[in-house]
């Protein structure tokens, strides 16, 4: 009989990171499962953006294996998984609808008319599709952000990685982009998100990781996390934040 569980889709094992003298992740391992939606949080420095760039390649590391659904990440890029940044990262020159189609013509060599009726779509999923032909200097910072998690979107990710999405944004865009991430999350794809927001990892998350110093000083889910968190570093951390 199958296996009710999801499968593994991101494994590492023993993970090492050095950057000159500081070690930003000190023999990490983490499973993630398919559909699972797993939130990081940590103070400033603890290894938590070093790890999602590990998981996309976008960093070697040192020791260890990172393994992504079957695909063996080190070097190769074959692994389906989107990536959105703090600072969105939009090419400045190109309109939204340019932004947009870049990849999926060049990387997965779609015809103009089928790569602009994905971003249309994937426009429509972020609650902007108006915006298509402005440029980003346009819009403003919780809209850019949105362009950016579409623009992931259309490479038709199995995996979606957010690294602070929210930190670059003034207080009131942080909600519009967190909606958007709400209902991506809904949809069943599989997230890491790393992000000091609360409100959305008690929504959303399957399994709170926190991370001190390099290491994963805590996993467990959330109800477990934010009610009865083990280290004393994890309690310091929830309590400063949640009551800030």
């Amino acid at each position: 009989m199958a296996s009710a569980h999801p499968r593994v889709v991101i494994n590492m094992q023993g993970v090492d990171k050095v950057f000159g003298e500081f070690k930003a992740l000190d023999s990490v391992s983490l499973q993630v499962h398919e559909g699972e939606k797993m939130v990081i949080c940590g103070p400033s420095g603890s290894g938590k953006s070093t790890l999602i760039r590990c998981i996309n390649g976008l960093e070697d590391i040192h020791a260890g294996e990172v393994f992504v659904a079957p695909v063996e990440v080190n070097g190769s890029r074959d692994a389906r998984i989107g990536m959105v940044f703090q600072q969105f990262n939009l090419f400045p020159h190109l309109t939204v609808m340019q932004n947009l189609t870049l990849g999926p013509m060049r990387v997965s060599k779609l015809s103009r008319i089928d790569a602009e009726a994905r971003a249309r779509t994937c426009l429509e999923r972020v609650q902007i599709p108006e915006q298509a032909d402005k440029l980003p200097r346009q819009l403003s910072g919780g809209q850019q952000q949105r362009v950016a998690i579409a623009r992931s979107l259309c490479m038709e990710p199995d995996i979606i990685l957010f690294d602070e999405p929210t930190s670059a944004l003034d207080p009131e865009m942080i909600n519009e982009v967190l909606e958007v991430m709400v209902g991506l999350a809904d949809s069943g794809i599989t997230m890491i998100c790393v992000t000091h927001e609360m409100g959305f990892a008690k929504r959303v998350a399957d399994t709170m990781v926190f991370m001190e110093g390099g290491r994963i000083a805590e996993q467990s889910p959330p109800e477990k996390f934010f009610s009865a968190p083990e280290s004393l570093r994890c309690q310091q951390f929830l309590a400063k934040i949640l009551h800030h």
